[in-house]
């Protein structure tokens, strides 16, 4: 059966429970308050809580008695995961990536947490509607194509530790992303949605400690597999399978992620996009810098032998109201969404945000 181009002509699967778990995501204590909460020392655990509402501090020595500053009492002059002698161990206290993924002994076992930006954007516009992939079922169903170049854009995103070490050195986590192109505002075709993009992934993470020099840390490897769909039938259907692994270094506030993936082959009957990987490549690499309780994301990716990819800006607020922050995106390239993967466009949204993907 041809879907029509009215209601129900771009399905998405859960949008009630979606809709539902944004409100309710609303109401939530940011990413890392609960980390703050479990820290026994006061003055750890106010730098915790200073660095969750991105407020620059300076690095303190931990207190003689806590966990933490015995270990490092007892293993003075040892510099963890460098293998070298040193006079003394610098304790870190404003450490991104060691709040973003729980990774000092102190923090939760068991934790859901945020991970890619979790956003709503009231407005976003693009400068090339893609009508490509709908004109046939179109046509077949005797309805004019019409789509607006203005839409709203959500993305949901958390993880969470289903196992891990004493220490927090290894993890096992399991995540979930979910983005939706939503034609909110197009009444001619009854509002539906564009796109619905499903993103499951199951990964191990080692925290790591490795002086790189320059101020720079190897905090964080990450390695395992996602799987990334459209969820749809026919046509448009979008989906492929990847392995990766992922580096994640910082200096202060900037927080620097390299990934690289390698894609599961499909066979020829079952592949609904063989070129995948000319536009969205074999890897990424993604920056954010934290100022004044503001975010800066830089992201981008590609195929170089291609010469396609895609760049991603992202700017986060302070908090404007409870968790919520203004949030301004924009895209330019290839794969904004499955759908789009082959489409080159320009696109620039605002509206909210509850964190700024780290």
């Amino acid at each position: 059966m041809i879907p029509r181009l009215r209601g129900s002509a771009y399905p998405a699967p859960g949008a009630f429970a979606v809709l539902v778990a944004w409100a309710a995501t609303a109401i939530a204590a940011p990413e890392g308050l609960a980390d703050c909460r479990a820290i026994a020392d006061p003055a750890q655990r106010l730098a915790c809580y200073d660095r969750v509402s991105g407020r620059a501090v300076e690095a303190t020595p931990p207190a003689v008695g806590s966990p933490r500053g015995a270990a490092d009492a007892q293993g003075a002059g040892e510099v963890r995961g460098t293998g070298t002698a040193a006079s003394t161990r610098m304790e870190d206290t404003a450490s991104l990536l060691e709040t973003a993924w729980g990774l000092h002994p102190d923090a939760p076992r068991n934790a859901i947490r945020f991970y890619n930006a979790n956003y709503l954007l009231f407005g976003r516009y693009t400068n090339r509607v893609n009508t490509a992939p709908y004109a046939a079922m179109a046509a077949l169903a005797g309805d004019e194509l019409h789509l607006d170049d203005v839409e709203a854009k959500f993305q949901l995103s958390f993880k969470a530790r289903l196992w891990t070490t004493d220490d927090r050195r290894w993890s096992v986590w399991a995540a979930y992303t979910q983005q939706n192109q939503w034609q909110v505002y197009n009444d001619a075709v009854s509002r539906p949605f564009r796109e619905t993009n499903y993103m499951p992934e199951l990964f191990v993470t080692h925290g790591v400690d490795y002086d790189l020099g320059g101020g720079f840390r190897w905090r964080v490897l990450n390695a395992g597999f996602n799987h990334q769909s459209n969820g749809r039938t026919d046509a448009v259907s979008r989906s492929w399978n990847r392995l990766f692994a992922e580096a994640g270094i910082e200096n202060g506030n900037l927080a620097l992620v390299g990934r690289l993936w390698w894609r599961i082959p499909e066979s020829a009957e079952k592949d609904d996009n063989p070129d995948i990987t000319d536009y969205y490549g074999y890897g990424s690499v993604s920056a954010l810098y934290r100022w004044r309780g503001h975010s800066f994301l830089a992201s981008a990716r590609g195929n170089v032998a291609k010469g396609k990819g895609a760049f991603e800006f992202g700017w986060t607020s302070p908090p404007i109201l409870g968790p919520l922050r203004a949030y301004v995106q924009v895209f330019t390239g290839y794969g904004e969404s499955m759908i789009d993967y082959n489409w080159n466009q320009t696109t620039v949204g605002a509206g909210i945000a509850l964190s700024d993907g780290l």
